[in-house]
């Protein structure tokens, strides 16, 4: 009986150590951040946040699934974008508000996303490599922990990873993004089948944004704007909020 006692002390005392070992290491875990969800948008880009946590803010292979999904409307909407208002496009600048938007603020249970980096010049343009404006998330899936500590809604989307904070360079671009959007989600309504009715080449591999949306929110906080967009595997509810203070 003694040695069997023993036995399981060492045994207790083994399996603290290994889950303290694992605690303490946890922040060295990470993810392969050049992983492609999509051709214009990698697992690093949509799980980034300025929030250290011991978690490593790394989502489970379903959270990933849900990302790739909504990658599929987001590389739709960077295709339209482009070709609408892709050539010589520029931010308006800081503290201006260009084609300004009068909104009242909405009772939504969600809260400000990770803080969005500044821009390094306001008057800098959008042009990128190839002409392209990409479409630039500010925070997409969030740990229990990273949501937390962000302040976000104790069953927020990003939990899941079913949805983006997409950031805009004023009302103007943030109402564009949520044209587009819309305009996606009506053609899988309108057309015959229920499918999707791709315009573009792209579209024609991106099977997997045919679905309707859960949530689109249109936000401001200051001068900072940016839209809420979430995507779920089924149980859509086409929410469509503007949250701006």
């Amino acid at each position: 009986m003694t040695a069997f006692k023993n036995i399981t002390n060492i045994t207790i005392i083994t399996l603290q150590f290994h889950f303290l070992f694992r605690t303490c290491n946890m922040n060295e875990v990470s993810i392969n951040k050049q992983m492609k969800l999509s051709e214009h948008f990698t697992l690093g880009e949509l799980c980034k946040t300025s929030y250290h946590t011991l978690d490593g803010n790394i989502p489970s292979r379903g959270a990933i699934e849900n990302l790739k999904r909504l990658c599929g409307w987001l590389e739709i909407l960077r295709e339209r974008y482009n070709t609408r208002y892709g050539d010589g496009f520029s931010p308006p600048e800081s503290g201006g508000v260009r084609g300004g938007l009068n909104v009242s603020r909405s009772s939504r249970d969600q809260t400000t996303p990770d803080p969005i980096p500044e821009q390094s010049s306001p008057t800098r343009s959008l042009s990128y490599s190839g002409g392209e404006i990409p479409v630039v998330i500010s925070s997409g899936y969030r740990s229990e922990e990273v949501n937390m500590k962000c302040g976000g809604a104790k069953g927020s989307n990003h939990l899941t990873g079913c949805a983006v904070d997409i950031r805009c360079y004023g009302p103007e671009q943030m109402i564009r993004y949520a044209s587009i959007l819309l305009d996606i989600a009506d053609e899988k309504l309108h057309s015959r089948d229920g499918s999707c009715v791709p315009t573009v080449a792209s579209e024609q591999s991106s099977s997997a944004y045919c679905v309707n949306f859960d949530e689109l929110i249109l936000e401001k906080r200051g001068t900072t704007y940016w839209v809420h967009f979430a995507v779920r595997p089924k149980d859509n509810r086409r929410k469509i909020l503007f949250d701006c203070r």
